[in-house]
């Protein structure tokens, strides 16, 4: 299971660390521990829920307040093994995104085109 600094989640979601910070506040099943520094360290099951966050609170426009009561009523509800399926392949999902980023961050980006063995 990997773990996320704040920089990477503020570029994965595409939100500031305000806003994260503020939605640690407002909705009680996020909580990221903090490393001996103090920094917020993210867990990929803390990626699902603001992932979901996200998606209920920006894109459905219901705000955070009741994007969590949505989020909540979601995780309770009887279909809860289809559910926990969705967040398993979510995380899935995750973990490839970072580490495709990081593989090709340390290979030095995109690798240059061929060069053509044709004379002009």
């Amino acid at each position: 299971m990997g773990s996320y600094g704040i920089g990477e989640v503020e570029a994965l979601l595409g939100l500031p660390a305000s806003t994260l910070r503020h939605w640690e506040k407002v909705v009680p099943l996020l909580s990221p521990r903090k490393d001996p520094w103090g920094r917020r360290v993210y867990s990929e099951s803390d990626l699902r829920i603001l992932l979901r966050l996200r998606h209920l609170a920006l894109d459905k426009g219901l705000g955070i307040g009741s994007a969590a009561e949505a989020l909540l009523g979601e995780l309770s509800a009887p279909e809860g093994e289809l559910r926990s399926r969705l967040a398993e392949i979510r995380g899935e999902l995750i973990s490839l995104y970072f580490d495709n980023k990081s593989a090709g961050a340390s290979l030095g980006g995109p690798s240059p085109e061929p060069k053509s063995s044709r004379r002009p």
